[in-house]
Protein backbone atom coordinates (compact mmCIF):
# COMPACT_ATOMS: atom_id res chain seq x y z
CA UNK A 1 0.00 0.00 0.00
CA UNK A 2 2.62 2.24 0.63
CA UNK A 3 4.71 1.77 -2.22
CA UNK A 4 1.44 2.75 -4.14
CA UNK A 5 1.09 6.35 -2.30
CA UNK A 6 4.70 6.88 -3.20
CA UNK A 7 4.16 6.67 -6.81
CA UNK A 8 1.37 8.67 -6.60
CA UNK A 9 2.79 11.41 -4.66
CA UNK A 10 4.61 13.38 -7.69
CA UNK A 11 1.24 13.12 -9.28
CA UNK A 12 -0.42 15.09 -6.57
CA UNK A 13 1.90 17.67 -6.08
CA UNK A 14 2.13 18.27 -9.63
CA UNK A 15 -1.85 18.70 -9.54
CA UNK A 16 -1.55 20.98 -6.92
CA UNK A 17 0.69 23.26 -8.20
CA UNK A 18 -0.47 23.78 -12.11
CA UNK A 19 -2.16 26.94 -11.37
CA UNK A 20 0.64 28.59 -8.74
CA UNK A 21 3.66 28.79 -11.22
CA UNK A 22 1.57 31.30 -13.80
CA UNK A 23 1.29 33.56 -11.05
CA UNK A 24 5.09 33.18 -10.30
CA UNK A 25 6.69 33.33 -13.38
CA UNK A 26 8.38 37.01 -12.26
CA UNK A 27 8.86 35.91 -9.20
CA UNK A 28 12.96 36.82 -8.70
CA UNK A 29 14.96 33.52 -6.58
CA UNK A 30 18.35 32.71 -5.68
CA UNK A 31 17.49 28.68 -5.66
CA UNK A 32 16.45 26.40 -8.24
CA UNK A 33 14.65 23.20 -8.09
CA UNK A 34 16.48 20.23 -7.60
CA UNK A 35 15.23 16.81 -5.86
CA UNK A 36 17.16 15.15 -3.96
CA UNK A 37 18.15 11.55 -5.04
CA UNK A 38 16.65 8.76 -2.61
CA UNK A 39 19.59 6.73 -2.94
CA UNK A 40 22.92 6.62 -2.08
CA UNK A 41 25.86 7.16 -4.47
CA UNK A 42 27.12 4.29 -6.37
CA UNK A 43 30.67 3.64 -5.46
CA UNK A 44 33.49 4.76 -8.30
CA UNK A 45 33.67 2.53 -11.63
CA UNK A 46 37.11 0.46 -11.74
CA UNK A 47 38.58 2.89 -14.42
CA UNK A 48 37.15 6.02 -12.29
CA UNK A 49 39.54 8.86 -12.46
CA UNK A 50 41.55 9.70 -9.51
CA UNK A 51 43.30 13.03 -8.79
CA UNK A 52 46.86 12.76 -8.32
CA UNK A 53 47.21 16.05 -5.80
CA UNK A 54 44.06 15.97 -3.23
CA UNK A 55 42.13 19.78 -3.48
CA UNK A 56 43.42 21.95 -0.63
CA UNK A 57 41.34 22.46 2.45
CA UNK A 58 39.19 25.55 2.62
CA UNK A 59 40.39 27.40 5.77
CA UNK A 60 39.79 26.78 9.21
CA UNK A 61 40.27 29.54 12.18
CA UNK A 62 42.69 28.99 14.63
CA UNK A 63 40.63 26.31 17.19
CA UNK A 64 37.97 26.01 14.76
CA UNK A 65 36.08 22.29 14.35
CA UNK A 66 34.91 21.45 11.35
CA UNK A 67 30.93 19.70 12.37
CA UNK A 68 29.02 18.10 10.28
CA UNK A 69 25.90 20.05 10.28
CA UNK A 70 27.95 23.15 9.98
CA UNK A 71 29.09 26.11 7.72
CA UNK A 72 32.71 26.78 8.27
CA UNK A 73 33.59 29.93 9.96
CA UNK A 74 35.32 30.88 7.44
CA UNK A 75 32.66 30.85 4.46
CA UNK A 76 30.23 32.78 7.42
CA UNK A 77 29.27 36.21 6.85
CA UNK A 78 27.41 38.50 4.53
CA UNK A 79 27.94 37.88 0.48
CA UNK A 80 26.06 39.26 -2.62
CA UNK A 81 26.09 39.44 -6.34
CA UNK A 82 29.36 40.70 -7.89
CA UNK A 83 27.83 43.79 -9.64
CA UNK A 84 25.69 44.57 -6.55
CA UNK A 85 26.29 46.64 -3.85
CA UNK A 86 27.34 45.16 -0.30
CA UNK A 87 25.11 47.44 1.69
CA UNK A 88 21.80 47.02 -0.08
CA UNK A 89 20.19 44.48 1.62
CA UNK A 90 17.14 44.22 -0.95
CA UNK A 91 19.86 43.26 -3.32
CA UNK A 92 18.63 40.05 -5.28
CA UNK A 93 21.79 37.73 -4.59
CA UNK A 94 22.10 38.84 -0.87
CA UNK A 95 23.19 36.32 0.97
CA UNK A 96 24.09 35.97 5.17
CA UNK A 97 25.52 31.99 6.33
CA UNK A 98 25.74 31.41 9.82
CA UNK A 99 26.72 28.16 11.05
CA UNK A 100 23.47 27.01 11.15
CA UNK A 101 21.58 28.98 8.25
CA UNK A 102 21.46 30.06 4.39
CA UNK A 103 19.35 33.57 4.05
CA UNK A 104 18.63 34.72 1.02
CA UNK A 105 16.90 37.52 0.01
CA UNK A 106 13.38 35.52 -0.38
CA UNK A 107 14.28 32.37 1.65
CA UNK A 108 16.07 30.30 4.46
CA UNK A 109 17.57 27.88 4.15
CA UNK A 110 18.68 25.57 7.01
CA UNK A 111 21.62 23.15 7.31
CA UNK A 112 21.19 19.49 7.73
CA UNK A 113 24.43 18.26 6.59
CA UNK A 114 27.48 19.41 5.59
CA UNK A 115 29.96 17.41 3.83
CA UNK A 116 32.93 18.10 1.87
CA UNK A 117 33.56 17.71 -1.46
CA UNK A 118 36.59 17.44 -4.13
CA UNK A 119 38.16 20.52 -5.27
CA UNK A 120 37.43 22.42 -1.93
CA UNK A 121 33.63 22.29 -2.61
CA UNK A 122 30.94 21.87 0.39
CA UNK A 123 28.21 19.99 -0.25
CA UNK A 124 25.07 21.53 2.08
CA UNK A 125 21.91 20.41 2.70
CA UNK A 126 19.48 21.93 3.52
CA UNK A 127 15.35 22.78 4.31
CA UNK A 128 14.79 25.89 3.09
CA UNK A 129 11.32 28.08 3.56
CA UNK A 130 10.37 31.06 1.60
CA UNK A 131 7.00 32.70 -0.12
CA UNK A 132 4.55 30.17 2.00
CA UNK A 133 6.20 26.92 0.25
CA UNK A 134 8.85 24.54 1.84
CA UNK A 135 11.61 22.22 0.02
CA UNK A 136 14.90 20.71 0.80
CA UNK A 137 18.50 21.45 -1.46
CA UNK A 138 22.06 20.18 -1.96
CA UNK A 139 23.73 23.67 -2.86
CA UNK A 140 27.86 23.26 -3.82
CA UNK A 141 29.67 25.96 -2.34
CA UNK A 142 33.16 26.96 -3.57
CA UNK A 143 35.32 29.31 -2.02
CA UNK A 144 38.16 31.85 -4.10
CA UNK A 145 41.76 30.86 -3.14
CA UNK A 146 41.79 34.72 -1.30
CA UNK A 147 38.37 33.91 0.07
CA UNK A 148 36.70 36.95 -1.54
CA UNK A 149 34.26 34.88 -3.66
CA UNK A 150 31.88 32.35 -3.27
CA UNK A 151 30.22 30.09 -6.27
CA UNK A 152 27.31 28.35 -5.37
CA UNK A 153 25.89 25.78 -8.14
CA UNK A 154 22.40 24.42 -7.53
CA UNK A 155 21.48 21.67 -10.19
CA UNK A 156 23.93 22.40 -12.79
CA UNK A 157 23.41 26.72 -12.55
CA UNK A 158 26.37 28.54 -10.74
CA UNK A 159 26.11 31.87 -9.03
CA UNK A 160 29.30 34.00 -7.84
CA UNK A 161 28.91 36.02 -4.78
CA UNK A 162 31.60 38.70 -3.28
CA UNK A 163 32.33 38.68 0.58
CA UNK A 164 30.81 42.10 1.96
CA UNK A 165 31.81 41.16 5.69
CA UNK A 166 33.31 38.03 7.32
CA UNK A 167 31.32 36.65 10.64
CA UNK A 168 31.01 38.25 13.88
Amino acid sequence: MRNHFLLALPLLLLAGCGSKEQNQSAMVTNILDQALPSTRDAPPGANAITPVEPAPDLPVAKGEALHANAIPIALQGRWTGTNERCGDRAAAQALELTAASLIFHESVGTVQRVTREGEGRLAVVANFTGEGESWTRTLMLRPSADGQQLTITNDGTAIVRKRCTPAV
